[in-house]
């Protein structure tokens, strides 16, 4: 019997795969495909080595990775990657970074970041965005495998959950309770990413000149709708 093709979801956190991982194997996986999540623990944009020249080949070899783990898979077992990626205001100009001593971890809004250390927040969103422009203009990894990144702005809870600043505890109960309200209406939750206030309209490539642009970034905003009009 023919292995079944895999599409791998690479996100950053455990709460994106518990809010998001069942609801988009229900969705994708067939007798044909499966659906395998990848979970970085962190952000593979702003990792000490990644940056334009590197972040290519640093999701490649996420996906060989996996593949290696997962029997000694070849790219040509691969349908398609899906990368999930936070802006956290990545392209916001730099005065909206503001010193404030009060948060000594970066604090959002829909117009600024707060935080102590606002040298370290305007460098990392100088790199984060020099390597979110190198995935958004990315078509295949691993030499073959069709490749697409797609936003939630600012953050996961920001567009699931209207909530920008959500503590771990909360990211996981809000998660949970997430996936359970879609479970058994994949209908509505493909309705609620495509064509809600914040699902931001157009294609691929505008839907990425959209959020670079002024401080959308910061704002409420996902292009991740697309990956089901595409499929």
């Amino acid at each position: 019997m023919p292995r079944k093709k895999i599409i791998l979801v690479i996100v950053e956190g455990p709460s994106d795969d518990l809010a998001l991982g069942a609801l988009l194997t229900k969705h994708f996986a067939t007798q044909h495909r499966d659906v395998r999540v990848d979970i970085v623990y962190g952000d593979i944009t702003t990792e000490t080595n990644a940056s334009p020249v590197t972040i290519r080949t640093k999701v490649a070899d996420r996906v060989k990775a996996f593949a290696k783990q997962y029997g000694g898979l070849k790219a040509l077992h691969f349908e398609r990657i899906i990368h999930l990626v936070d802006t956290d205001g990545a392209y916001i100009p730099d005065e909206a970074v503001r010193q404030d001593p009060r948060f000594p971890s970066p604090f959002y809004t829909p117009t600024e970041i707060l935080t102590a250390k606002r040298e370290n927040i305007t460098r990392r969103n100088l790199q984060k965005k020099g390597c979110l422009d190198e995935l958004r203009t990315t078509s295949t990894v691993w030499g073959i495998i069709p490749y697409h990144v797609y936003y939630l702005s600012s953050n996961l809870d920001h567009v699931l959950h209207d909530k920008q600043n959500n503590l771990a505890e909360e990211k996981k109960k809000d998660a949970a309770a997430f996936a359970e309200r879609y479970e058994n209406d994949l209908a509505a939750f493909i309705d609620f990413l495509v064509t809600s206030n914040f699902s931001v309209p157009g294609d691929y490539r505008a839907t990425w000149e959209y959020i670079r642009q002024d401080r959308h970034s910061l704002e409420r905003h996902t292009n991740l709708g697309l990956c089901f009009t595409s499929d």
